[in-house]
């Protein structure tokens, strides 16, 4: 077993003050006390995606599953990150209509919407889709996420519904924000040309990163012999199977920032994607003050497009989200929004901003009467990039 020292703490961030602890430290002490407890009854070592999932999970203790608030548009409001929903309804509205394409063409009338946040989202797809929607299922693992979303939609009475677990079988559309991100990762480390699975352990009661011989590897072959640290995502990859395995008719689109494998196994991507948000800031250091910060990872498309295919999905799209709302016309009727409006939109278009970052894959289910759908889905009728995955 291999000791390795903790990243840097905080991003640098010139003139910019680090937030202030927002989680109560007797909820700190108790998630990081829960944490060494499962190490140490694991033998002294777990693997990081454990350790993701105890952080962000645990029920009472975990970032997502404390009370603290997540989403906002500034650090005033003690939020850590935004979201594209929050940043517009045009986010939505735009979704909206190729939600009601799938609906139409799998003739279907339930969404199924995971990781649902504020409710921002659901609030915009149900204002737009209207009747075309009996049924809203969210599945969110988080409590308190869960009362703020039934307090915001309230207004939609019955139609909205939320669960725990997937049923046996589901049809409907199926959609997730910036939910492939947050699914824990496996972290993989290459030192003189040999791997190993970054796990966490324990010393002098902090948490340390540990590395162990493996025989799991990239799914793209990493080019060079120089040190080299990323992830793999089985979570997410069992994830998309699941809902292969559930879904009898319609299909899945799935947003989040990523790339397909060749460029997220690129050599010069030496450092990984592993990342944590705190009060609009981003820092490398997942085992410092866990609980009080997202920990997220960047998502390999072709892994998850690869998933769904085994389980007998198909491709139906993948884009950036630049392309993809363009498609759905989010700039019509920009011509007479307000100033304030107008820059919300670029933040979700612009490539400096969100619009390259982030991508948007859809997987239909497949059928020998309509193999791959059998249609052409709008928000990839321009610009798709499924050749590239």
């Amino acid at each position: 077993m291999a000791w390795v020292e903790g990243d840097s703490a905080i991003a640098d961030n010139p003139g910019v003050t680090p937030p202030t602890l927002t989680t109560p430290p007797s909820l700190t002490s108790a998630l990081a006390g829960h944490i060494r407890e499962a190490i140490a009854a694991a033998g002294g070592w777990i693997s990081f995606d454990r350790f993701m999932a105890l952080a962000l999970y645990t029920p009472g203790l975990g970032y997502y599953a404390h009370d603290s608030r997540k989403f906002g548009l500034m650090p005033g409001s003690g939020s850590d990150f935004v979201t594209a929903p929050e940043l517009s309804s045009r986010f939505g509205q735009a979704l909206s209509r190729q939600v009601a394409q799938a609906l139409r063409e799998s003739a279907t009338d339930e969404v199924w919407e995971f990781g649902a946040g504020s409710g921002a989202l659901a609030q915009q797809l149900l204002g737009a889709l209207g009747p075309q929607v009996k049924r809203y299922t969210i599945v969110d693992l988080s409590g308190t996420l869960q009362a703020r979303q039934r307090e915001r939609l309230a207004a939609w009475g019955d139609t909205v519904r939320w669960v725990s677990e997937l049923p046996a079988q589901m049809r409907g559309v199926v959609v997730g924000n910036e939910v492939l991100d947050a699914m824990p990762v496996q972290l993989l480390a290459r030192h003189d040309g040999s791997w190993f699975e970054r796990g966490v352990a324990v010393q002098d009661a902090l948490f340390v990163h540990a590395d162990q011989p493996t025989a799991l590897r990239p799914s793209f072959e990493v080019v060079g012999n120089h040190d080299y640290l990323t992830e793999i995502h089985p979570q997410a990859e069992a994830f998309v199977a699941t809902l292969a395995d559930r879904l009898q008719a319609g299909a899945v689109f799935l947003i989040d920032y990523g790339f397909p494998e060749h460029e997220y196994y690129h050599p010069q991507r030496s450092m990984g994607t592993l990342m944590c948000h705190r009060g609009h800031l981003v820092d490398a250091d997942a085992l410092q003050d866990v609980g009080e910060k997202d920990l997220t990872a960047h998502v390999n498309f072709s892994g998850i497009a690869l998933a769904g295919q085994q389980a007998g999905l198909q491709v139906l799209g993948y884009t950036s989200q630049a392309r993809f709302l363009l498609n759905c016309a989010v700039l019509d009727g920009m011509e007479d929004a307000p100033l304030a409006e107008r820059v919300m939109v670029q933040k979700l278009i612009n490539e400096h901003e969100m619009g390259e970052l982030f991508k948007v894959i859809a997987l239909v289910v497949d059928s020998p009467e309509r193999p791959w759908g059998g249609w052409q889905a709008m928000g990839f009728a321009r610009g798709d990039r499924t050749h590239t995955l």
